[in-house]
């Protein structure tokens, strides 16, 4: 129970954080460029390979500590950071099959997915 709890503390600190970095850069840089996501999921990324990097050194950040900040803080702040970090791990076990069909299908079945469902309640006008 205290890992739910912890996760779901973390992602409601990461969403909360999202939203407001977004509302601000949205604000301040108005531009066609999805600037504020691109940085959040920049930043996802780097933070993601902090806390990984600090868990894996030794006794930086205890395994609830972890999951609080990994799981809960990345995942709420991006989940592609998560997206990235598998990815890694992909890569750094050679797996190169399976890191192609992981980030060239998410990505080429998320954009159709998106377009599906906007497709899907266009026609039958919800």
């Amino acid at each position: 129970m205290m890992q739910i709890v912890v996760v779901a503390v973390g992602g409601a600190a990461g969403s909360v954080l999202r939203y407001t970095l977004q509302k601000w850069i949205n604000e301040t840089y108005l531009q066609s460029f999805p600037l504020a996501t691109f940085l959040i999921n920049v930043t996802g990324c780097l933070l993601i390979g902090i806390f990984y990097a600090m868990a894996e050194k030794g006794n930086l950040l205890t395994p609830l500590v972890r999951l609080l900040l990994v799981t809960g803080f990345c995942g709420g702040f991006t989940t592609f950071s998560t997206f990235a970090f598998e990815n890694m791990n992909l890569l750094r076990s050679g797996d190169l099959f399976y890191f192609a069909l992981y980030a060239l299908g998410s990505l080429v079945l998320g954009v159709l997915a998106v377009y599906l469902g906007v497709f899907l309640v266009q026609k039958i006008g919800a």
